[in-house]
């Protein structure tokens, strides 16, 4: 681990109000779509789920409560991003890595701040997704095109990134090694690997959205939902992709509670998840051979 830089204390609050609120989105999102399924209807996507919330009792709690987190999250991923405080590298799979954190933080602030609308002035549910506004907007801009399409790219990127992490269980260096992160593993595996494919569509559809100068074409998770209900076996797989979402909120929420930030914590008070895992294999294998 990189040496504690106690200057970034204040961040350590910051990530995991952020990671919980993230796992909030999921939840909600997850749930109602998975529910609305069940009772033989459409997955919603994430402003329809909060419009839905928002007739329900606390619904504007949660949804402030969401506000506050995407909020917490995208300064996390700004400041994550600009100082390395996990320690990424500044190769080219650490800019990547990096710039997706950037993107990612701008889309979750936009989600915040959709949800702040719906909860005190009953906008932003339905319709035009906030990904299609914002893409409206780059596109109106000097070299807009080239802007959105290079965004389109990077959250491509950013997408194989989670599917990499996912394939391989890099997020294990990033979680302490416990009862509970080793148990479940397996779930936080498919929740890493979810995210990772809705990303990855989402970028090929702000990217096709540049190419075809069409906002419309690009969309969040609810043109994810509607493009997979599409294909063959379209409700089972948008089930599946609602289950996997779910296991991503747990891994959001595993994150708020147990994730090591390497520049901004002591290095010698946590032993993470993958240094446990690879401890104990050394051990089987030693016992193995004696």
């Amino acid at each position: 681990m990189a040496e504690n830089n106690g200057n970034f204390d204040w961040a350590i609050p910051v990530m995991r109000t952020g990671y919980a609120g993230r796992a909030l989105v999921y939840v909600v999102v997850a749930g109602i779509s998975g529910w609305s399924l069940f009772r033989g209807g459409e997955a919603e996507g994430t402003s329809s789920a909060f419009a839905a919330l928002e007739s329900a009792a606390w619904g504007t709690v949660i949804l402030v409560a969401i506000f506050v987190g995407m909020a917490c999250y995208a300064v996390w991923r700004l400041i994550d991003a600009i100082w390395d405080l996990e320690c990424y590298g500044s190769d080219g799979e650490g800019i990547v890595a990096r710039l997706g954190m950037c993107v990612t933080g701008l889309i979750h602030l936009a989600i915040g701040i959709g949800a702040l609308l719906i909860a005190f002035t009953a906008k932003g549910g339905g319709g035009e997704s906030s990904i299609s506004k914002a893409a409206g907007w780059v596109l109106g801009l000097p070299g807009g095109r080239i802007m959105l399409g290079a965004a389109g790219l990077v959250t491509v990127a950013a997408g194989l990134y989670y599917v990499k992490k996912a394939y391989k269980r890099d997020y294990r260096e990033k979680l302490m090694g416990n009862h509970f992160t080793r148990n479940w593993d397996a779930l936080l595996r498919a929740g890493v690997a979810s995210q990772g494919f809705v990303v990855t569509v989402i970028g090929v559809f702000i990217a096709y959205a540049a190419w075809k100068y069409s906002p419309d074409s690009a969309g969040g998770l609810g043109g994810v939902f509607s493009w997979l209900s599409g294909q063959p076996y379209g409700v089972f797989l948008v089930g599946l992709l609602c289950v996997g979402l779910l296991c991503f909120a747990l891994f959001c929420g595993v994150n708020a509670a147990y994730r090591i930030v390497e520049r901004a914590s002591d290095p010698d008070q946590f032993q993470t998840l993958g240094a446990q895992i690879k401890r104990k294999a050394e051990e089987a294998g030693q016992s193995a051979t004696t």
